[in-house]
C-alpha cells in the first residue's frame, strides 16, 4: 500500500508539501500541486480520512445508522444525509442496525471505531439511559424520529400521534362510520402513537358510531396484503382504511381490488411516510406526508456542528408535524 513518503519521495517534494497538497492548504504552487497529484494517482495513494482528522482537529466523517438497507423510507432518510455530507465535503459511512438492540448497539460502536465522530442514528430498540450514554460518548451523535428526555437538543421527531389524528379527521370528513386500521407488528413506538391519535379522534367524534377492526402485520407490502386477506375474512364491513405506511396500504389496495373492491368508490385507503411509490401506486395513494429528507437534513447540519463543537441554539428545527396528501385513493362515503 503506498504512503505519504512513497508520494514525498516520487514526487522530489516534503512530506509537508503532500500533506498541503492533501488537504488543499496554501503555498503550494500549482506546478507542484500538478505533480503530487499525478504521482498519487499513478500509485493509487489514498489519503486516511482518520488522520487527516487528527492532524486538523476537525470531524470529516458523517454517519448514518438505519435499520435497513431495502426500505423506500430509510433510503429517503440516508439520501437526506448524504446530500448534506456532500455539500459540506465530508465522508459519510453507512451502518445498518437491524431491529434488535444488539444490532443497533454495534451499528453504532462501528461507526465509533472508525472516527466517527458526528452521526445521525435511527434507533428504536435501545434504552434512552443507552442513548444518554452514547451522547456523553460521541460529540456529534443525533437521533432521528425519536424523542429522548434529557438530550432533547439531540433529537429530531416527528408527531406521530398528530399524524393519525389528521388521518381520522380526513376520513371522518369523508363521511366514513366504518374504518380498519392496518397496523405495524413491531414493537416500537411510532404505531403505538399513530394508533391513538387515529383511535381517539374517531371515538372523539360526537357525530359518528364508529366501529374499528384492527389487524397487525409487518410494514411491508406483503404485510399490507396478507392483513388486508385478514380483514376480508373477517367478513364484517369497512368503508376506509388507515395503513401504518405506505408499503402496507398499497399492499392491501392490491388485494381488496384482487377481490372486486374498488378503490376509492368502494373503500377509502389512506397511507403514512409518502414515500416516491405512493405517487406512482394505482389509484394515486392519499398519505401522510413526511419530511423524512428535511428533517435528515436538519439532523446532519446539527450532527456535524456538535462534532465540531459548534452548535448553535436556535436555528435547527426538531419537532415536525406531518400534512395530509390528498391523491387519489379515497372520497366521500356512499353510504
Amino acid at each position: 500500500m503506498s504512503t505519504i513518503k512513497d508520494v514525498a519521495s516520487i514526487a522530489g517534494v516534503s512530506i509537508a508539501t503532500v500533506s498541503r497538497v492533501v488537504n488543499n492548504g496554501p503555498k503550494v504552487g500549482n506546478k507542484t500541486r500538478d505533480k503530487v497529484l499525478k504521482v498519487m494517482a499513478e500509485i493509487g495513494y489514498t489519503p486516511n480520512a482518520n488522520a487527516r482528522a487528527l492532524v486538523k482537529k476537525k470531524n470529516t466523517t458523517l454517519g448514518v445508522v438505519i435499520p435497513a438497507l431495502n426500505d423506500p423510507f430509510f433510503a429517503s432518510l440516508a439520501n437526506g444525509v448524504e446530500r448534506i455530507a456532500r455539500d459540506k465535503k465530508q465522508h459519510m459511512l453507512l451502518s445498518t442496525g437491524g431491529f434488535s438492540c444488539e444490532s443497533e448497539l454495534n451499528a453504532i460502536n462501528l461507526l465509533i471505531e472508525q472516527r466517527c465522530e458526528s452521526m445521525v442514528v435511527h434507533s428504536k430498540k435501545l434504552a434512552d439511559e443507552t442513548l444518554i450514554e452514547l451522547s456523553k460518548k460521541v460529540p456529534g451523535i443525533i437521533f432521528i424520529d425519536r424523542i429522548i428526555p434529557g438530550i432533547e437538543e439531540r433529537c429530531i421527531w416527528l408527531e406521530n400521534m398528530e399524524g393519525g389524528k389528521i388521518a381520522a379527521r380526513h376520513l371522518l370528513a369523508l363521511g366514513h362510520a366504518n374504518f380498519a386500521l392496518l397496523n405495524s407488528n413491531f414493537d416500537i413506538e411510532d404505531p403505538n402513537l399513530r394508533r391513538k391519535g387515529f383511535v381517539e379522534t374517531i371515538e372523539n367524534a360526537n357525530s359518528v358510531q364508529a366501529i374499528i377492526q384492527e389487524i397487525n402485520h409487518e410494514p411491508t407490502l406483503k404485510g399490507g396484503e396478507m392483513a388486508a386477506q385478514q380483514l376480508l375474512s373477517l367478513n364484517k364491513p369497512f368503508s376506509a382504511v388507515f395503513a401504518y405506511n405506505d408499503a402496507m396500504a398499497i399492499g392491501a389496495i392490491s388485494v381488496l381490488e384482487d377481490n372486486g373492491i374498488r378503490i376509492p368508490e368502494d373503500v377509502s385507503v389512506i397511507g403514512f411516510d409518502d414515500v416516491l411509490l405512493s405517487q406512482y401506486s394505482r389509484p394515486k395513494l392519499t398519505t401522510m406526508h413526511y419530511p423524512i429528507e428535511n428533517m435528515a437534513e436538519n439532523a446532519a447540519k446539527l450532527a456535524i456542528e456538535f462534532g465540531n463543537n459548534s452548535a448553535s441554539k436556535n436555528d435547527f428545527k426538531h419537532r415536525y408535524i406531518p400534512s395530509l396528501v390528498k391523491r387519489e385513493s379515497t372520497s366521500s362515503c356512499l353510504d
